[in-house]
């Protein structure tokens, strides 16, 4: 009975020592696997990518493999200890989770994100463009093979291999490059070292270790390190620009962006002047900004792509198609903003076609509005040839007025605010209106042969929760007005949903002249020309709503999604509509691989 004893628990100890060096050999199957994600992200180009790349991949894999072997296998071996069962269960295990590593790359290719119930939906919705030819059914029979090949020539060799004693090395090395990468990419993520941390979605679970926060929160300042470029992937334009203006046409252009500009209270008695100057040109009642932060809204702005498109290493050497056309056509092109603003600002080439004009932001937002303005009536009277400025306002995201100003009298708002909301909602109101007086002094004084544009970079929400105002994608928070003064053209009133996304292609269009189309290089198109879309991407590419018709979808990188009515006031409990989500995955990905 003893001996019978012994037996079986030698079996099971060869057994377990075997298991270990089939998860490992999977761990190296599954690194193979894992470079079909890297072909999607980009391969590094120097050697602190690579090296990086190297130990994160070993140990990430490694563990994943383990992980599975500890779930699905160990237990099985402790319960049915009989080798050829168990090779042949661990076989199918196995294969199961090599073939769904290569289904996740597909989706991640495809949808910049990795399996999850919301994925799922979506992906079973597109299956006929994920999975064409007979590699679906090919591929995992080829996997089943190579696994019970594995399984069986590891049986075969296991004391072999114990022999070699190399085992607790192996385990060594992996335990040691798990949590190098870890540590390394706490550094990375201080420092903003960017051939790192654009790997940190690239592999499916995982989370690799940041302590941004608690260098802050210590005085570590890892803005000043450098951050290091990687391989472009993305085309833009999608076809070279046409672009042809008669040399009489060079009318000179304003955008006045104003931080924090919600569209429901352009109203006679808050803000009379610009009131009246939208009831004289054309005037867009159901506009919306591209983003709810200053970074995602003036990238839309700008740039005319969709947020999830801000974060591609591309941009950060590639300025807004906008201002490059406008240089090429000698314009003169220059900001008037604060420096937060613009440090703040995504991707970090968003503003290297303008010559800069920083106001002193000490004396607050309110004089720094002042500034600005006088700092762009004092250029305008300067300028020699056709111009473009971008004149940023932010005393309404501050809620700041000058002191000693004294504004509209305070009401009573038409919606239901706590006691604090009652408060901010009222000093929003006398910073409008003292936009409103700046906006006044600024547009009398320009010539009337002047494009003007005014709108919002993002909307407001009443709250000084900084974190809840970053997460808020309500209507408040991103519909924002727009107004634009055509030289001769009478007054008009467009209804239909508009947004940031069209303002790139008006100007291209009706300014310089191109006459590519606007999908050549926006999401977006003519501002008068009707969206026949049925969906608006709102956020970036960490968190963004899609905007229909009588609903609001929320969702985040991790697929997990939240459903609201139109006007954002109450949660619907049901299924997203994969239709529309297909169409918003194919635009955030239709600039890449071509």
């Amino acid at each position: 009975m003893e001996r019978k004893k012994q037996l079986v628990r030698d079996q099971v100890s060869r057994l377990v020592n075997w298991g270990h060096w089939f998860a490992f050999f999977n761990g190296l199957l599954a690194m193979v696997a894992g470079v079909r994600y890297l072909s999607t992200v980009g391969f590094p180009d120097s050697i602190i990518g690579w090296g990086y790349l190297a130990i994160s991949t070993l140990g990430h894999f490694s563990f994943l493999a383990f992980i599975v072997y500890l779930v699905f296998i160990f237990p099985v071996t402790l319960l049915l200890p009989y080798s050829r069962i168990l090779r042949g269960y661990a076989a199918i295990v196995a294969t199961i989770g090599i073939c769904a590593l290569l289904y996740d790359a597909v989706i991640y290719r495809e949808y910049g994100m990795h399996l999850s119930p919301f994925a799922f939906d979506l992906a079973f919705a597109d299956l006929n463009s994920l999975l064409q030819g007979v590699s679906v059914f090919v591929t995992p029979l080829i996997v089943l093979v190579i696994e019970l090949v594995l399984a069986n020539a590891l049986w075969k060799r296991i004391d072999r291999i114990q022999r070699r004693n190399v085992g607790n090395k192996l385990v060594a090395v992996i335990g040691v490059c798990f949590v190098s990468s870890h540590l390394v990419h706490i550094w990375a993520d201080a420092a903003e070292v960017t051939a790192i941390t654009r790997f940190d979605d690239a592999y499916p679970i995982s989370y690799p270790a940041t302590a941004k926060t608690f260098m802050e929160n210590h005085g570590i300042d890892g803005s000043s390190l450098s951050s290091l470029p990687y391989e472009k992937s993305l085309q833009y334009p999608l076809h070279p620009l046409q672009c042809k203006m008669p040399q009489q046409q060079h009318p000179n252009v304003l955008v006045v962006a104003i931080d924090s500009f919600r569209s429901d209270l352009i109203d006679a008695q808050t803000m009379p002047f610009f009131h009246e100057f939208s009831q004289r040109n054309t005037r867009f009642t159901n506009h919306f900004s591209g983003g709810n932060q200053f970074y995602s809204g003036m990238f839309s702005l700008l740039y005319g792509l969709q947020g999830s498109y801000m974060d591609s290493v591309d941009l950060d050497f590639t300025s807004p198609l906008l201002t490059q056309t406008l240089k090429n056509e000698q314009y003169q092109v220059d900001m008037f903003s604060v420096a937060s603003n613009v440090d703040s600002a995504k991707p970090k080439a968003i503003f290297n076609d303008f010559d800069m004009h920083l106001a002193d932001e000490s004396m607050g937002s309110a004089m720094a509005d002042i500034s600005n303005i006088d700092s762009f009536n004092q250029w305008r009277h300067q300028q020699q040839g056709h111009w473009f400025a971008l004149l940023n306002l932010r005393s309404t995201e501050d809620y700041d007025t000058p002191v000693g100003f004294l504004g509209v009298e305070t009401i009573r708002s038409a919606n239901e605010l706590k006691p604090a909301q009652k408060v901010l909602f009222n000093q929003y109101r006398q910073s409008l209106n003292f936009v409103d007086q700046q906006l006044q002094r600024l547009i009398e004084s320009l010539p009337q042969n002047t494009i003007i544009i005014v709108t919002g970079v993002n909307g407001k929400v009443f709250t000084s929760n900084m974190d809840e105002a970053r997460h808020n994608l309500s209507p408040d928070n991103v519909k924002v007005p727009l107004v634009i003064h055509w030289p001769e053209a009478s007054s008009s009133q467009v209804n239909y949903r508009s947004s940031h996304y069209g303002i790139v292609p008006t100007l291209m269009t009706q300014v310089l002249g191109c006459t590519n189309p606007p999908s050549d290089y926006s999401a977006g198109r003519h501002l008068l020309q009707p969206d026949d879309s049925t969906w608006l991407y709102v956020g970036d590419n960490r968190v963004f709503a899609i905007y229909q018709e009588n609903e609001i979808t929320v969702i985040d990188r991790h697929g997990k999604y939240r459903i609201y009515n139109e006007d954002y006031s109450q949660r619907l409990r049901k299924k997203m509509s994969a239709p529309e989500l297909l169409d918003v995955m194919r635009e955030g990905r239709r600039f890449y691989g071509h």
